[in-house]
């Protein structure tokens, strides 16, 4: 009777927080997935139809549903598996880095020739991918050489041409995620992506490290560059001068999904709340700076130098503390290399 009566008292014991990973993995897709790519569609629908009926680079009506458009692909963008790899769409969406500068010269390369893909979306679905997604469209809306290269005419039918795209796109993601893959991540089984529930909650705890990674690593250390040789124009949505807006939209994307997943642990939840406030109270101080021209003074990059760290900050804790807790570990990922 005492051995049954402290078995008893022990199970009672166990905290509210023991991790159900079904629960984890259903609360992810319904509370942050879904809702994240139904805003992206949204958010492109409104790009696509605003340029149908107004195609000026100049205007202020298709800058502002690009730049609508951007933030919501910034707050999935770090959802790097299932639909949005299909078919290369993120790449389709968001060709960045372009190291080699292959957007412009894509761009260009249309734009001389009047290449008849742009006025067909399967032909101009072929096209290089350079000529796709978020930062095609800022070239041809911010460039001053691209919004002068040409024809009016021309540059109006390939702004369409992108904005469709990236409508088509978006959507095509979100009807996977709504038709097929939500099922594939909530129902493990041994011939499909995930073999157990756990193994799902690592690929989003690993999408959540490697979005914070992708923040400090290049959103910020790109433009950063050396002390010795800074490189403000390696920043991420320069042109547009939305560098620092597209990592404060993503952070408060990822402290979303790492609120889901800490739900149900002890202790990183107040740890990571404290983390992220301190990385976003210090993004405020840098609204300034925009596009992080001031990282070529010293003031100017040591307050960039500053995020970055607070961003490392998260990341350790989300390393350490987290994924113990969730019994994962992010494993290998792209941005690590060879």
């Amino acid at each position: 009777m005492r051995l049954l009566a402290l078995t008893t008292s022990l199970l009672l014991a166990q905290p509210a927080w023991a991790l159900d990973p079904a629960a984890l993995v259903d609360t992810a897709i319904d509370q942050h997935i879904l809702p994240g790519f139904t805003t992206l569609t949204e958010g492109t629908g409104t790009l696509k139809n605003t340029a149908a009926e107004d195609c000026a680079s100049d205007s202020a009506a298709l800058r502002a549903a690009y730049h609508e458009g951007f933030d919501a692909w910034m707050a999935v963008s770090h959802l790097r598996f299932g639909p949005t790899e299909e078919e290369e769409r993120a790449f389709s969406l968001a060709f960045w880095p372009d190291t080699k500068g292959f957007t412009p010269k894509a761009l260009s390369r249309l734009i001389t020739t009047e290449d008849p893909a742009v006025s067909d979306a399967d032909a101009f679905a072929e096209v290089s991918i350079a000529a796709h997604g978020f930062f095609a469209l800022e070239f041809l809306l911010y460039d001053e050489r691209i919004q002068t290269l040409g024809s009016d005419a021309y540059r109006c039918t390939l702004i369409q041409a992108v904005t469709n795209d990236i409508d088509r796109n978006a959507n095509a993601i979100l009807a996977d995620w709504q038709t097929s893959y939500a099922d594939l991540m909530r129902t493990p089984s041994d011939d499909g992506p995930y073999t157990t529930d756990l193994a799902a909650v690592a690929e989003l705890f690993k999408t959540l490290d490697t979005g914070l990674q992708f923040n400090a690593d290049a959103r910020l250390g790109r433009p950063l560059g050396t002390f010795d040789k800074p490189r403000p124009l390696r920043a991420e949505a320069r042109r547009s001068e939305r560098s620092l807006q597209n990592i404060t939209v993503s952070l408060n994307a990822l402290e979303q999904l790492a609120a889901l997943l800490a739900a149900q642990t002890s202790a990183p939840a107040k740890n990571l709340t404290a983390a992220f406030s301190l990385a976003l109270g210090h993004a405020t101080e840098l609204e300034a700076d925009p596009a992080f021209a001031g990282v070529s003074e010293i003031q100017g990059r040591l307050r960039v130098e500053i995020l970055q760290q607070y961003i490392g900050n998260i990341r350790d804790i989300v390393l350490q503390e987290l994924g113990p807790a969730l019994d994962v570990t992010a494993g290998f990922n792209a941005l690590d290399g060879d």
